[in-house]
């Protein structure tokens, strides 16, 4: 009795003993968690694992959006893997609530925002790449809707995706236009919008000319790009503000893949290559 007594005081010392040696104690391995969260913070060259995390709406083509396959793809999410490449780090793409977009940036569960987004009027929210887009806000309707102008839109039902750019153009710069519309009706996505137009619950779409050709190209004939654009605007990529090194980081690769010829590749492969400005030194 007195053996295995003495065997288990021993035994227990041993992981005492251990325990200080290897680990510490547990205020001090509390302190070097903190110190290392720190350094993570501090360095903003993506996540601890190098792992480059996008987030985008996953309905938003061609610059992001789930293919036949399942896959998520699209003009942004091709060149952010061309950018990993060079970069060494793995590419998550995490789908999110474009409403929440600011809340996941902000809390760091995303390394930036990268889906067609809108620089213009948010200069001062963001740390925002070099714009790589051209973009327009413009109206789709059906052809066979009579709706020919901009001024034909007075008493008509108006779709647009919430929290975006077409939105923020109507709540602004075109209020007054907006203001002629029998109502301005908010859509998650403009997947679920363009299915309303289609069924005719809407008679018109606010959305980027980018998105609008994707859509008319993918469901077929029966809808037009009005001529006149609500405004004229460009994409970039939004870093939390004041994540400059990343920024500069990106920046230095998009220039890169543009001089390489994959900018071009991909704008050819997605049919937007008439409006994007990220050209070849």
């Amino acid at each position: 009795m007195k053996k295995k007594m003495a065997f288990v005081l021993a035994a227990a010392l041993t992981v005492s003993l251990a325990a200080a040696g290897c680990g510490g104690t547990t205020d001090d391995k509390a302190d070097k968690k903190e110190d290392k969260k720190t350094e993570s913070s501090a360095d903003s060259s993506a996540n601890d694992d190098d792992t480059f995390v996008v987030g985008f709406d996953a309905e938003y083509p061609p610059y992001g959006y789930m293919d036949d396959n399942g896959e998520y793809t699209g003009f942004d999410l091709e060149l952010a893997q061309a950018v990993c490449d060079m970069e060494g780090w793995k590419l998550e793409k995490k789908p999110i609530n474009w409403d929440s977009k600011d809340m996941e940036l902000n809390s760091g569960s995303i390394d930036c925002i990268w889906n067609g987004f809108t620089m213009n009027g948010r200069e001062d929210d963001y740390t925002f790449s070099v714009p790589y887009v051209d973009n327009s806000q413009v109206i789709v309707v059906a052809e066979d809707s009579g709706i020919e102008s901009l001024e034909d839109l007075a008493g008509k039902q108006v779709g647009v995706q919430a929290a975006s750019a077409a939105l923020d153009v109507l709540n602004g710069d075109q209020k007054e236009l907006a203001d002629t519309f029998a109502s301005l009706n908010e859509f998650a996505d403009y997947n679920t919008a363009f299915t309303e137009l289609q069924a005719r619950a809407l008679e018109a779409l606010a959305i980027d000319i980018g998105v609008a050709k994707y859509q008319i190209n993918s469901r077929g004939e029966g809808y037009k790009i009005l001529d006149e654009t609500l405004n004229k605007e460009q994409y970039a990529i939004g870093f939390k503000k004041g994540n400059e090194e990343l920024c500069e980081k990106v920046n230095a690769d998009l220039q890169k893949l543009a001089n390489d010829g994959t900018v071009a590749e991909l704008a050819e492969k997605y049919e937007i290559a008439d409006m994007v400005t990220l050209k070849a030194e």
